[in-house]
């Protein structure tokens, strides 16, 4: 016979709290000898393929204040366009990239920083082709659940205007929230939280 639990209430959520680095990058506070590096911190093997890139920004919040304590994990094609998945199954991905990485912001500075390669267009649900495109997750202190988005390059413009996803978007005017800036080392990408300038943020 199964107890009756009605009277039991339900536990608060729980937001990734101070601990997230603990359990995801412990070197990053201190704690070695858990991993030979961070799982995530590195990108690229020796003779990987495609355009070497640095993407840096910070995430920000309503204040316009960068977070130092948010952890931020990419994820990506290769520079053919293929994944690192075993759902991949239209060829071999580079085995030299890992198409996954995961940083925390800079504890001074807030800064992330990701080296990289740039992606190569991808195949919509419908066959139409995604622009070169990196996927998003943040999570951080009074974030419940982690925020979902895209980074895309400035200097895709005609691959941009025709990709199926940024054409949903309802709103054109923040489609720039999505719109990586091309700098000298690489590409700069500010993810905001809040505000007149808040990032487009999907539901997956």
């Amino acid at each position: 016979m199964m107890q009756e639990l009605g009277y039991l209430k339900e536990s608060a959520s729980q937001t990734a709290g101070p601990y997230v680095h603990i359990g995801c990058m412990p070197s990053y506070v201190g704690l070695d000898g858990v991993y030979p590096e961070n799982l995530g911190r590195t990108m690229l093997g020796e003779g990987v393929k495609g355009q070497q890139i640095t993407i840096e920004g910070q995430v920000v919040d309503g204040t316009g204040t960068p977070l130092k304590d948010a952890m931020v994990e990419i994820w990506q094609a290769d520079a053919a366009g293929l994944y690192n998945s075993p759902s991949e199954r239209r060829g071999q991905a580079d085995p030299a990239f890992s198409g996954w990485g995961r940083q925390a912001t800079d504890a001074d500075s807030g800064l992330f920083t990701f080296e990289t390669i740039k992606p190569g267009a991808v195949p919509w649900t419908d066959g139409r082709m995604q622009a070169p495109h990196i996927s998003f997750w943040i999570v951080a202190r009074g974030i419940n659940l982690g925020l979902n988005t895209r980074l895309y390059f400035e200097d895709e413009a005609e691959a941009n205007d025709a990709d199926p996803l940024l054409a949903r978007i309802e709103h054109r005017n923040r489609v720039k929230t999505l719109i990586a800036k091309k700098t000298d080392a690489g590409y700069r990408f500010d993810i905001h939280l809040q505000g007149p300038d808040e990032t487009v943020f999907f539901d997956l």
